[in-house]
């Protein structure tokens, strides 16, 4: 018993610091996050949901880390699907993390459009749900919303805001992060980008976070990334081949160690 509350106690204190770093997907965690100006796949979701106005075609993506740090009480897994309309991108999406004594789950859906020439907006209405064993559940609606807005070709510019309510499942302040983040994206050359964002979470010192990813070959990306608050390093790679898009990336921390996660996204470009 004493080692399942020492476990409870874990897996709640990294949830709270290091809640940016099970955001999904692979590609995202190999460039630490730093990708609010990009998000250009499904993932842009839970992340930054203007990005998905930019996706012109239906897209699926699953990323799962079965065994984050050697603890399976970390496990986390996500899916998303977004469908382009003459209006805008609808997206849907589902989060799941924890174990049978702990977990946290939640259902989105998402709007996202043009909103002027080279200017993207979106929502996402998110229901978050936390259960602890023996204590029951709670659930509570949370807002997010981004823009991406797109200056000249190769600069982009990003902020998103999670939990833009100050949504709560109890009476206790913070309980779900409110998260500020910003971010640019300067492409140096065809699929070449080059990330720097910052993220603010309430109560919490801002953490910087840099990234790069670099075309190889046709089909074969590499990326690396860096942030502080909490000091962490990450690399991972990319394999994209005609529908498909295969993802892995490693990163590190400063009091757990290193980790890795994997993803796919499938694109059903015409």
């Amino acid at each position: 018993m004493r080692n399942s509350f020492l476990i409870l106690w874990l897996l709640l204190f990294s949830a709270q610091i290091c809640s940016a770093q099970i955001l999904p997907g692979a590609r995202q965690i190999a460039l630490s996050n730093s990708d609010i100006a990009l998000s250009n796949d499904v993932f842009a979701l839970f992340t930054n949901p203007a990005g998905t106005a930019q996706i012109k075609w239906r897209e699926f993506g699953v990323y799962y880390s079965p065994s984050p740090f050697g603890m399976k009480e970390l496990a986390n897994g996500n899916a998303a699907y977004t469908e382009p309309f003459n209006f805008g991108s609808v997206s849907v999406g589902y989060k799941n993390y924890g174990f049978d004594l702990y977990k946290e789950n939640t259902i989105s859906l998402g709007f996202a459009a043009e909103i002027s020439e080279n200017l993207f907006g979106g929502i996402t209405l998110n229901y978050h749900n936390i259960s602890i064993k023996n204590y029951g559940s709670a659930g509570a609606f949370i807002f997010d919303t981004g823009i991406i807005y797109k200056p000249i070709e190769n600069i982009r510019f990003g902020l998103s805001i999670s939990n833009l309510n100050y949504a709560s499942v109890s009476d206790s302040e913070n309980q779900i992060p409110t998260v500020f983040r910003s971010g640019i994206t300067y492409s140096l050359f065809n699929k070449c980008f080059l990330n720097l964002a910052v993220e603010k979470e309430i109560e919490f010192p801002i953490s910087i976070r840099g990234g790069l990813e670099y075309p190889i070959i046709e089909f074969l990306s590499i990326r690396t990334g860096f942030k502080n608050e909490p000091a962490s390093y990450s690399v991972g790679i990319g394999i994209n081949y005609l529908y498909f898009k295969l993802d892995y990336s490693f990163f590190t921390h400063q009091d757990l160690g290193l980790t890795h996660q994997a993803g796919i996204i499938i694109s059903f470009k015409s």
